[in-house]
């Protein structure tokens, strides 16, 4: 009975740990500061709070002559910091991308219960009933800046590895470039109209073989021509750019895909779903371009974000066995300095605070080191996914400061569950027995 009581009181201890664990992760950095705050006034003000400040310096001293089990700890950290990091810095990366891809004052038309432009479909008669709604903006010649467009997924050769892959030729109207500002011709010329020419976004020329201007490619049996490269800092550096009317005459395409409007304002999104909403021939949906590539991203970060909790999650169960190991031996090896320090007066909770202290700092230094690689070799680091439309997207991995602040706190809650029951130990252990034993 005894021993199943004390089976169950560890499972609950194992238990209260990880919800503490939990907590400790989403904690935020004021909760955080605020904590560290009141452990170093307990350090500075108190009796108890002195002598484990006395008995942390006495083990840090140490540290050198353990440096071999010591980094054990370290690189076990890093590792789970890194991982974990540079996983969530994917998904950052991909959202930032289509996040920084639209406006506010600009707004999409598909196809109504279409999610993406895909699977949307806008018959060319409705395109005018949808360029006289209020609400849209207009050049200086008075022209609605609205453009039809369609989306095609076509094969070229990336590269990297020199495989086959998906990419975005988008045909455009001619309000094409006037409804998104943001994209700049870099080199070369915009493509003209009736021919069949492409403007390449300078991802995609990075990214596949033979996008430089000049270059000739074959796409649908038919030879295309680059004439420019264009910058837009979004998810459009990884299209190709094309003439709609001329796209839909290879493709054999009757209608559109989707229309991209120019908005007189970011208020104006509501006159302009209105104006649809009140036409019986227009069953569409609207979407701020924002809105639009924003939930893009969501399953795709979402999938990512979970991946990289769950891989961290079981890099971290082992580094923490690590970190057991490692200051369990540690104990052991001090057992003579422990009992010593008991003896002269350092009762239980310096002792304890003490090694758990030491355990928190090596567990500093590795999340300091994980996140350190992390940036080093993946900020800014650029990769390409599939997307939404089946075509690849170029990103770049996003290492911010509250990936590193979350990797310093998985970090920390580490040491802190890896050094607690050794030193629990430490302050149990009855002193006659450490010296017998050392």
């Amino acid at each position: 009975m005894n021993r199943i009581k004390k089976w169950l009181g560890n499972i609950g201890v194992v238990l209260a740990l990880l919800a503490g664990l939990a907590v400790w992760i989403v904690l935020p950095w004021w909760g955080v500061l605020a904590l560290a705050v009141l452990i170093g006034l307990w350090l500075a003000f108190t009796r108890s709070g002195r002598l484990a400040r006395e008995a942390t310096k006495i083990g840090i001293a140490s540290l050198p002559q353990r440096w071999g089990a010591s980094s054990v700890i370290v690189i076990g950290i890093a590792g789970v910091v890194g991982v974990l990091v540079a996983m969530l810095a994917m998904g950052a990366g991909f959202q930032k991308t289509l996040n920084q891809t639209g406006r506010d004052d600009a707004a999409i038309v598909l196809r109504g219960g279409s999610q993406a432009e895909t699977n949307s479909n806008i018959s060319r008669e409705q395109v005018p009933l949808i360029a006289n709604l209020d609400g849209i903006a207009r050049d200086r010649e008075g022209r609605p800046l609205v453009s039809p467009e369609l989306s095609q997924v076509v094969s070229l050769v990336t590269r990297g590895d020199g495989t086959d892959a998906n990419a975005q030729m988008r045909g455009v109207g001619e309000a094409g470039w006037a409804v998104r500002p943001q994209v700049e011709l870099v080199e070369g010329r915009r493509f003209e109209s009736g021919k069949r020419e492409l403007v390449v976004g300078q991802g995609a020329r990075s990214q596949y073989v033979g996008l430089d201007v000049g270059n000739t490619i074959e796409l649908a049996n038919q030879d295309w021509t680059v004439v420019g490269v264009f910058a837009s800092g979004d998810s459009h550096d990884s299209e190709l750019w094309a003439d709609a009317e001329t796209v839909a005459t290879t493709y054999q395409r009757g209608s559109y895909q989707s229309v991209t409007v120019r908005l007189t304002g970011a208020d104006a999104l509501a006159t302009f779903k209105a104006g649809i909403a009140a036409d019986p021939q227009l069953k569409l949906d609207v979407l701020s371009t924002k809105d639009y590539y924003s939930k893009q991203s969501e399953g795709l970060t979402t999938l990512i974000d979970v991946l990289g909790k769950v891989i961290g999650g079981i890099m971290a169960f082992g580094a923490v066995f690590g970190a057991l190991n490692t200051m369990y031996a540690a104990v052991a090896g001090r057992a003579r300095e422990i009992a010593t320090m008991r003896a002269i007066g350092f009762r239980g909770l310096p002792v304890v605070v003490a090694v758990m202290l030491e355990t928190m700092l090596l567990a500093l230094l590795g999340g300091l080191l994980g996140g350190l690689v992390a940036w080093l070799l993946f900020n800014n680091y650029s990769v390409s996914t599939l997307g939404s439309n089946f075509s690849q997207v170029m990103f770049k991995f996003s290492v911010s400061p509250e990936l590193l602040w979350n990797g310093l706190k998985w970090a920390l809650g580490i040491g802190l569950v890896g050094g607690l029951f050794p030193s629990l130990r430490a302050a149990r252990l009855p002193v006659t027995e450490a010296l017998r034993s050392a």
